[in-house]
């Protein structure tokens, strides 16, 4: 069988296995957690947040935590 005559039912399932296979359970399900839908209004959540601060201070946020990540330990 190849994979043009699969249903979708038997891709998805194909595709879960050799997932599962290659990455192992902990990291199968990591993976698949990526695309869980999130919660919530992003955009009006953004807006909210952006809309109090000035483009210094965002620039500001962003520096610190570049700094931060890029900081040994």
């Amino acid at each position: 069988m190849t994979t043009t005559e699969l249903t979708p039912i038997q891709l998805r399932d194909r595709g879960y296995a050799a997932l599962l296979r290659d990455l192992g359970p902990v990291n199968f399900i990591r993976f698949l957690q990526q695309f869980e839908p999130g919660q919530g209004d992003y955009t009006q959540d953004r807006s909210q947040w952006l809309d109090a601060m000035t483009p210094e201070q965002i620039d500001a946020v962003i520096d610190r935590q570049r700094r931060s990540s890029n900081s040994p330990g």
